[in-house]
C-alpha cells in the first residue's frame, strides 16, 4: 500500500514549502500528496536530481497570499539557467535592469518572453508601433524610458512588484526544469498538484473566481481539468513566440494596467505586507 502521509513527501519539499504563505500551505501539502498517490516516486527521485529553481524556492510564486489573488498567469517551466530560475513564473533572476542605450538591456534580449513581453506592454501603451518593434525604434523608447524625469520603472524587480499589485499569482505549469527530461513529461506529475491549487482558489472564503491566463501548450492543457471548467481564461501563445508581441487578447489585459509605469509601494516586500 502506497504511503500517501505527509512523512512520504521528502523533507527537502517540506522545507521549500517554508517560502509559500501561510494561507497556501495547507493547499500545497494537499496537491503533493495528490502528487504522491499517482506518482509515487516523482518527488523522492526529484530531490535526488539536479534541479531548477535552487535553493528552496520551488513554491516561491505562493508567497502571494491566497486571498490577494485575482489572476493566476501560468507559463511552461522555470528558465533553464541557475541565475535565471527564481521559482516564479517569468521572472528572469539574471536580469536587473529593464533598459539600456540601444533598447532593452543584453539580459532582458536574452530572456526571450520577458523581451516580448516588454514590447507588447511598450506597444499596449503606445510607446511602439506593432510594426516597428526594433532597431531605432526601441532606441528610442528606452531613450524615453530613461529620462530623468521618467515614471518608466527601471528594474524587473518593478515589473515583478507590479504584477504582484495587480493580484498575479506568477505559476508554472511544471514547478521545476531538469535538463535530462522534456518539459512535456516533467509537466505530468505536476497535474494533480494544480489541480490542489484551482480547487483552493475556487474555495476561497471570499467566493471571487480569479481569471486563468494561459500561456503556451503546457499551460492550455489545464483546460482539460474539471476544476478549470470555472473559472474565467484568457489563453495566448507563449511569449517566446514573436507573435505574443501583436496579441490582442494580451494587449487589452495588460494595457490598462500600465506595468511599465513606477508606482508608490517601493520594495516587493512592502507589496506583500500590502496585500496581506
Amino acid at each position: 500500500m502506497r504511503d500517501t502521509s505527509i512523512t512520504s513527501i521528502p523533507p527537502e519539499i517540506h522545507l521549500a514549502l517554508k517560502l509559500a504563505h501561510p494561507s497556501w500551505q495547507p493547499i500545497l501539502m494537499e496537491g503533493l500528496l495528490a502528487m504522491a498517490a499517482l506518482h509515487p516516486d516523482y518527488l523522492p527521485d526529484l530531490v535526488l536530481s539536479d534541479y531548477l529553481p535552487t535553493e528552496r524556492r520551488l513554491f516561491a510564486a505562493f508567497a502571494l497570499p491566497l486571498n490577494a489573488v485575482t489572476y493566476v498567469l501560468v507559463g511552461e517551466g522555470p528558465y533553464p539557467r541557475e541565475g535565471s530560475a527564481t521559482g516564479v513564473c517569468f521572472m528572469d533572476g539574471a536580469v536587473g535592469a529593464l533598459w539600456s542605450e540601444k533598447g532593452l538591456s543584453k539580459p532582458v534580449n536574452r530572456a526571450t518572453s520577458l523581451r516580448n513581453f516588454m514590447k507588447m506592454l511598450l506597444v499596449a501603451n503606445g510607446q511602439l508601433s506593432l510594426d516597428s518593434t526594433t532597431g531605432d525604434a526601441m532606441v528610442q523608447a528606452a531613450s524615453w524610458a530613461q529620462k530623468s524625469d521618467s515614471e518608466i520603472i527601471q528594474t524587473l524587480p518593478d515589473l515583478q512588484n507590479n504584477l504582484v499589485e495587480e493580484g498575479f499569482l506568477l505559476l508554472n505549469a511544471t514547478l521545476v526544469f531538469r535538463a535530462s527530461v522534456p518539459p512535456v513529461k516533467e509537466a505530468k506529475p505536476w497535474v494533480p498538484f494544480l489541480q490542489a491549487v484551482l480547487r483552493g482558489l475556487a474555495q476561497r472564503a471570499d467566493g471571487a473566481l480569479p481569471t486563468l491566463v494561459l500561456w503556451g501548450k503546457i499551460a492550455e492543457q489545464l483546460h482539460a481539468l474539471p476544476v478549470a471548467a470555472q473559472f474565467p481564461k484568457i489563453v495566448a501563445e507563449h511569449p517566446y513566440n514573436l507573435t505574443f508581441i501583436g496579441n490582442g487578447g494580451m494587449q487589452a489585459l495588460f494595457g490598462p494596467m500600465y506595468l511599465l509605469r513606477k508606482r508608490a509601494w517601493g520594495t516587493l516586500d512592502n507589496v506583500k505586507d500590502r496585500l496581506n
